[in-house]
């Protein structure tokens, strides 16, 4: 075997490779390279960013793959948040991208601009591709800052991503939501639960969560303790859906504060309603497609009859106005009546 020697004060050549070696506080750095002028090159920068202050170590960041760092970030953060099932999903699917095999420290723009682009050429939704690469800019986040890998750059940040144009504006009609709550004639829960939904504009796992002690009727409010942003609110009730929700307590007299208001998981949730849905558009086909979150953005377009878009946030938990404009589709008439 050839023996190690210098060719340039700390780049050493063996068996062809040339390898650089620094000593950073103490302990050596070193990488390899396959030309002469690279490691050179190499060399030259490590000893200015050092020079100025600006140096970091990049070790840890080329011995750790993305498939090595999401199945970390999977165990120490996915797992800890709220809708974890779905980024666990997500995570998944970019286990099976090219790029899991590369080194964190190798990753750049144009990888993730590639992935992106076999993406939109499959026909995958703007949101969905969206909800793909957050996992990704957060995983490089959190090895920056927590995993020791400083000097790490996160290359999603200057990917242009497609713009989210498909944001649903399905409203949903008095006689289908009638037709839709009469169909459901083994699970008494569902209709009250879906009335409730139309009223109120709260989410489905908020409205899954909702416990008896929770329920104001007095003051005719709910409290939301946790919501999809992570913040509590309190949502006021209408008229109706205090009759509705009232009128549900009465005839579960043996509830007690501590009982969910509903019995029905999230899922359950939208299994009830899918099956419903499709078996009254036979009869009623505009309900064909309909989604248990479109009550939301119905009871949301309602409100913003009566409610300005800042008072409509406080009912309905979005933290950005722009997020809310999604939702938020007066009438011409509607804006002509306030204007007098």
């Amino acid at each position: 075997m050839q023996a190690d020697y210098t060719t340039r004060n700390g780049i050493y050549e063996r068996n062809g490779r040339f390898q650089v070696r620094i000593r950073v506080d103490g302990r050596s750095v070193s990488k390899t390279f396959t030309t002469k002028t690279d490691a050179e090159a190499y060399q030259r920068k490590v000893r200015s960013e050092i020079e100025r202050g600006r140096w970091h170590d990049n070790q840890a960041a080329e011995a750790t793959t993305v498939a090595d760092a999401l199945t970390r970030y999977k165990e120490e953060v996915a797992r800890l948040k709220r809708g974890s099932r779905q980024e666990e999903s997500v995570i998944g699917i970019l286990l099976d991208e090219p790029i899991a095999k590369l080194s964190m420290a190798r990753v750049r723009a144009s990888d993730i601009a590639s992935m992106v682009a076999g993406w939109v050429a499959t026909d995958y939704a703007p949101a969905t591709i969206s909800r793909r690469v957050a996992v990704l800019r957060h995983l490089f986040e959190v090895a920056r800052k927590r995993w020791g890998m400083e000097g790490l750059q996160n290359p999603v940040s200057s990917v242009e991503l497609p713009k989210i144009r498909n944001a649903r504006e399905r409203r949903v009609s008095d006689t289908e939501l009638e037709a839709i709550c009469l169909a459901f004639v083994k699970s008494p829960a569902m209709p009250v639960l879906i009335r409730f939904a139309a009223e109120t504009a709260m989410r489905r796992g908020e409205i899954a969560a909702l416990r008896w002690r929770e329920v104001d009727l007095v003051r005719r409010s709910v409290h939301v303790r946790s919501s999809k942003n992570g913040y509590p609110r309190d949502v006021p009730l209408s008229s109706r859906a205090v009759d509705v929700i009232g009128r549900w307590r009465q005839d579960n007299p043996l509830s007690t504060d501590t009982d969910s208001v509903f019995g029905i998981r999230p899922d359950s949730i939208t299994q009830a309603f899918e099956r419903v849905i499709e078996r009254v558009a036979q009869s009623m086909p505009s309900v064909s497609g309909l989604r248990f979150h479109d009550l939301r953005h119905e009871a949301t377009s309602r409100l913003a009859r009566l409610l300005s878009v800042h008072e409509l946030a406080k009912v309905t938990g979005h933290r950005e106005l722009r997020m809310l404009m999604r939702y938020y589709h007066p009438t011409v008439e509607d804006l002509a009546a306030k204007l007098g």
